[in-house]
């Protein structure tokens, strides 16, 4: 079992309180109108699913209930860092 920090309640909590909520850092279109169905599925869609360090967007649902973001290693498990949303990674993922 994982033991996650949650960078808002400031505690080390296990991993049945949080839900994965896919990959982190998604821009979304600026003027959804303008996108092709093509550019608003990818969107919408499809996402990275690298081995190795990946950024994801978790929640903690059965405490604070606030989003925040997490640099995993998709490999070993290993978490590398956890940090709120607005907030940049120390840790640099590898793009594939």
């Amino acid at each position: 079992m994982l033991c996650i920090f949650c960078p808002h309640c400031g505690e080390y909590r296990e991993e049945e309180e949080f839900s994965a909520r896919g990959q982190a850092h998604i821009k979304r279109p600026e003027d959804p109108e303008a996108c092709s169905d093509e550019e608003w599925g990818n969107y919408m869609f499809f996402r990275k699913n690298p081995k190795g360090l990946h950024h994801e967007l978790w929640v903690h649902s059965a405490g604070c209930g606030k989003f925040f973001n997490m640099t995993r290693d998709t490999v070993s498990y290993e978490i590398k860092e956890t940090y709120k949303i607005g907030e940049q990674p120390s840790v640099v993922a590898a793009e594939k």
